[in-house]
């Protein structure tokens, strides 16, 4: 019996220590534990731990923050700010929820439809 690969469920994960400096573009879900100072775009979820931390916009399906953001935040569907997280900047979904303890600094914007930028290669 073969497996055969599927990228829309793999993880893209940036772990814990790791600095990338450029945009990330991605067909499936993405996971950020360490430092990425750029734009990152993913068709599915994206989500930045603990020790996670972003500088640049974002753009994904469902989006969890539990570590650090500072750009703008855009999800089709879903954003979750955990109790630790710190977000700078604006955000924009169709539902928000805002876990007690997180930092929150920038506008919000729930509209019926959040465009959704398509992933080239």
């Amino acid at each position: 019996m073969s497996t055969k690969f599927d990228p829309i469920k793999e993880m893209n994960i940036i772990g814990a220590g790791t600095v990338v400096d450029g945009k990330i573009r991605s067909q499936g879900n993405v996971r950020v534990d360490g430092k990425l100072i750029g734009d990152v775009t993913a068709t599915e979820s994206l989500s930045i731990g603990l020790t996670g931390e972003i500088e640049g916009n974002v753009t994904a399906k469902n989006v969890t923050v539990g570590g650090k953001v500072r750009g703008t935040i855009s999800a089709t569907e879903k954003i979750v700010l955990e109790g630790k997280s710190v977000v700078r900047g604006d955000i924009r979904a169709l539902r928000l929820i805002i876990d007690e303890g997180s930092i929150f600094d920038g506008k919000v914007s729930m509209t019926e439809k959040v465009p959704m930028y398509e992933v080239k290669h």
